[in-house]
């Protein structure tokens, strides 16, 4: 049975999508309208516009059309990697575009509260915050990209879930799909060293686990490091957690 409304998905960077393929599919079969937003300007390692053509031709051949996949990150100068400086002006425009969707807005997808990017953390509890303090919230949902639990030096785990973010919603997707997918996590040329690391992972996820995992979201869970640290950013030495909570306490202190 067809559905209305929209689902609005949230991405720190281009390529972030590779983690909600058949999500997005779903959407748009049971009838919903979706918005891929991107909050960064993706820039850290490669040329923006690039890096913007390449996930359109993505989400185009997953049937989104042009005009609702949307780029906020030069507009509102948030660098890559740089979030934690612009939690506010973040936050303000969400709860703007938020209030112009309304009432159509049925679920939105956020990235997971997993401790792998310092922008999809933040995203995620900016997101999580404007979110769930509406009169009327959306349904949010988080879906994992990668994580270093477990995980010693540059290794970590890719599309696995954390247990201490909740109840697991497995989608099994169907093998010509999972397929497809593998072949789509090649359409990223300009990230290819990111992608070394992360494509035999990403494929032996689709071969073997084959599923979309999402769970729920909690403000309360905000308050505690995705896992025992350190955290796959902070090994990598790209911000601490202490650091991250302050940048997102700033939201919390000017309601």
């Amino acid at each position: 049975m067809k559905v209305s409304g929209s689902a609005l998905f949230l991405f720190a960077h281009q390529d972030d999508e590779f983690g909600v393929f058949a999500q997005i599919e779903w959407e748009l079969r049971v009838g919903r309208r979706v918005l891929c937003v991107y909050v960064t300007d993706g820039a850290a390692n490669a040329n923006s516009d690039l890096r913007d053509a390449e996930s359109r031709a993505v989400l185009q051949k997953l049937g989104v059309p042009m005009g609702d996949i949307i780029f906020i990150g030069p507009r509102l100068d948030i660098g890559d990697g740089q979030l934690h400086r612009h939690v506010g002006t973040f936050a303000n425009w969400l709860n703007g575009y938020v209030n112009l969707l309304a009432p159509t807005l049925n679920v939105c997808f956020v990235p997971a509260w997993e401790g792998g990017h310092p922008d999809h953390d933040l995203l995620h509890a900016i997101a999580v915050e404007v979110l769930l303090t509406r009169e009327n919230p959306p349904t949010v949902w988080q879906y994992p990209l990668y994580n270093g639990q477990g995980c010693f030096g540059p290794f970590f785990r890719s599309l696995s879930p954390l247990l201490n973010n909740g109840s697991i919603q497995r989608q099994p997707i169907a093998w010509r799909d999972r397929l497809r997918y593998i072949r789509l996590c090649l359409y990223y040329p300009s990230q290819w060293r990111s992608w070394l690391g992360l494509f035999p992972f990403v494929a032996g996820h689709y071969l073997i686990n084959g599923a979309q995992y999402l769970q729920g979201v909690s403000r309360q869970r905000l308050e505690q490091p995705p896992h025992l640290r350190p955290l796959y950013y902070e090994r990598r030495g790209f911000l601490d957690w202490s650091s991250l909570h302050a940048a997102f306490e700033q939201l919390r202190d000017r309601d």
